[in-house]
């Protein structure tokens, strides 16, 4: 056998990487909410709070994180929230609305609707033409509209309120409404998004709006669009990392993988990829970092295996136990703890650990207390899945 003349890429280089890209120092901060959501490809929406504080964290001027992130949201819709990869809500560039629901919500869209017609005829409620009249229905009453909630589109269409029973005999049955389930399939078949919260940027409760217009792509053009992006801000990665972010069966990773020739290199944990290119070295950051980042932080949830940046012995204090990661405190390029809003709105973090964490670090952490507390003023901010050690600090 030859040698192997793969470039070997070790931790130190790929957190070098992960401060760059991520947009993490002082010097690579952005301009923009579309700026901070292009560079990461994608920002987890589940906690509406979290793109807010993803954004604010990578701004520049994060004074003005809260209006410029609904200006692109909800003025100029330059970013738009709707499902992704893992069947899970995210922030994304319009321009990728379509490779997104080509490369991943197709065949989650498929089998929700398959779900949605099975347990209405299960529970003998009417059949999938009917669905489909209060389907028609309810997208012409939204684009009349423009934007609204699932009970104002249920005066328009009152066959949204029907209910049917779900599961009925087992432990976990209930009863849905109709609103409730075909609003959820027609996001994940990017027919509808959401729109502008009822209450403040923390608000979990959205109204509804259409989706963006976008062509129809092929499949396996668009999922090589969306991991070529995702490798050029997060590479390099493993096989396991990229099957896990995109939710795609292994055999349409390296399919994507081989459509944009990705270049093999060595890490840690085995084999990695990167874009063609992108395997020589990097130059580091030109300063000493330390990052607040919120709960769902795309960073802190991009790669799978993730020992080269968080230590396996601070997860039970910052996960939940879904892996859902809290608020963590970063320090050139490694979680080194977590941090919480008290009631009185105070930012406060403790270091887990301590190992090369002096003076310069406590000092640059503060800062960044400081200046996150600065923009996020009299909001009190709740992580929707909370963590150990969020739980304690925020007391």
């Amino acid at each position: 056998m030859g040698e192997d003349v793969r470039r070997h890429i070790g931790t130190a280089e790929r957190r070098d990487r992960l401060a760059l890209r991520q947009l993490l120092t002082a010097s690579a901060r952005a301009r923009s909410p579309e700026e901070v959501a292009g560079a990461l490809v994608a920002l987890h929406g589940t906690d509406p709070a979290t793109v807010h504080l993803a954004v604010g964290a990578r701004l520049a001027d994060s004074a003005k994180t809260v209006a410029e992130t609904e200006r692109a949201l909800y003025d100029d819709r330059s970013l738009v929230r709707m499902h992704g990869m893992r069947h899970t809500v995210f922030v994304f560039p319009t321009e990728l609305t379509a490779v997104v629901h080509a490369s991943t919500g197709r065949t989650v869209a498929a089998r929700e609707r398959a779900r949605l017609l099975k347990n209405m005829a299960e529970a003998g409620a009417p059949d999938a033409a009917w669905l489909a009249e209060v389907e028609e229905s309810t997208l012409a009453a939204l684009a009349r509209r423009g934007q609204a909630t699932a009970a104002e589109l249920a005066r328009d269409e009152p066959r949204l309120k029907e209910q049917f029973a779900y599961a009925a005999g087992k432990s976990y049955e209930g009863v849905h409404t109709v609103s409730t389930r075909l609003l959820r399939v027609l996001g994940v078949e990017g027919k509808v998004v959401r729109g502008r919260p009822l209450g403040s940027w923390t608000s979990s409760q959205f109204r509804w709006a259409p989706a963006p217009e976008h062509p129809e792509l092929d499949p396996g053009g668009a999922q090589a669009e969306l991991l070529g992006r995702w490798l050029a801000a997060c590479g390099p990665a493993t096989e396991d990392d990229l099957k896990w972010w995109t939710g795609w069966r292994v055999t349409e990773v390296r399919r994507a993988l081989t459509a944009i020739g990705a270049e093999a290199v060595s890490l840690d944990e085995g084999t990695g990829y990167v874009v063609a290119g992108d395997a020589g070295p990097v130059a580091g950051p030109a300063e000493p970092w330390a990052a607040l980042l919120p709960g769902l932080d795309p960073t802190a949830m991009g790669w799978q295996q993730r020992d080269w940046y968080l230590a396996p012995g601070l997860r039970p204090a910052l996960f939940d136990g879904s892996g859902n990661v809290g608020p963590t405190v970063w320090w050139n390029g490694r979680v080194i703890g977590g941090w919480a809003q008290r009631a009185d709105g105070e930012i406060v973090w403790r270091v887990l650990e301590g190992e090369g964490v002096g003076r310069e670090a406590a000092t640059a952490i503060a800062a960044e207390a400081e200046r996150l507390a600065s923009w996020v003023g009299t909001t009190r901010i709740t992580p929707r899945f909370r963590t150990p050690l969020e739980r304690e600090l925020s007391a």
